[in-house]
């Protein structure tokens, strides 16, 4: 059987995250959970010790200091005992519920190259601000990337932990994952996925901030596509 882990980056989200948890178990989907305390200066830390005692397959990391999402990620990825990634943010506006539906997406494909499964929020619960900013960002990356992927910036995804492990890493690697992995010669589908409004504490990230460094990324991640080689080896044992 395919093991599973769900990998949750969290800074200072003390009043979502054992909610959040409690959500994931509610799925019945067999997995691990593990929980990237990003530098949190809240009791977030304490709260995920105080839930391990009842959950056993919760699994805690606690970074020294806030290094941010992608690192977080990859923290938690490279900690992560299962073949197969589900990443969701810790803010609780990713549904846990829809997290098995793509679980079987990747698992039960027909297509031996699919390496990712990528949540699409269609219709999302947030300021209008931050929608608009949101979709300048997705248009702008399309038009350079061609990544054919609607909503990048969902932080629900499924995806093999070796395909994740094959990518460079570098600062906000986490908003560009299914181009790089389109990069490495995976393939990428997209499934529409819920989306919530927070329901406690602020959004970690200024929006106009977030949005002019994924623009300036997105020349970086053109650069590193036309640098990559996919080599292909033949073992002879």
């Amino acid at each position: 059987m395919t093991t599973i882990s769900v990998v949750i980056p969290a800074h200072n989200e003390a009043e979502n995250i054992v909610n959040l948890v409690r959500e994931i178990i509610a799925t019945g989907l067999e997995c691990e959970i593990v929980v990237v305390d990003d530098g949190s200066t809240d009791d977030t830390h304490a709260r995920l010790l105080a839930l391990k005692s009842s959950v056993p397959f919760l699994k805690i990391i606690q970074h020294d200091r806030a290094y941010g999402q992608s690192a977080a990620v990859a923290t938690g990825i490279r900690e992560a005992g299962g073949a197969i990634i589900a990443t969701m943010d810790g803010d609780g506006q990713n549904n846990p519920a829809d997290v098995p539906k793509m679980v079987d997406a990747i698992l039960k494909s027909d297509n031996p190259n699919l390496k990712m499964v990528a949540g699409f929020r269609k219709k999302r619960d947030d300021h209008v601000w931050r929608i608009i900013c949101s979709k300048i960002a997705n248009a702008y990356r399309r038009s350079f990337l061609r990544d054919e992927t609607p909503d990048t910036g969902c932080g629900l995804k499924v995806f093999y932990r070796s395909a994740f492990l094959e990518l460079p890493f570098f600062d906000h690697m986490h908003r560009f994952l299914p181009a790089l992995i389109k990069m490495k010669g995976g393939d990428v589908i997209s499934v529409e996925v819920n989306h919530r409004p927070r329901t406690a504490g602020v959004s970690k990230y200024g929006t106009l901030n977030r949005l002019w460094v994924g623009i300036v990324d997105i020349f970086g991640v053109c650069w590193l596509r036309m640098r990559a080689k996919n080599v292909k080896i033949t073992r002879c044992d």
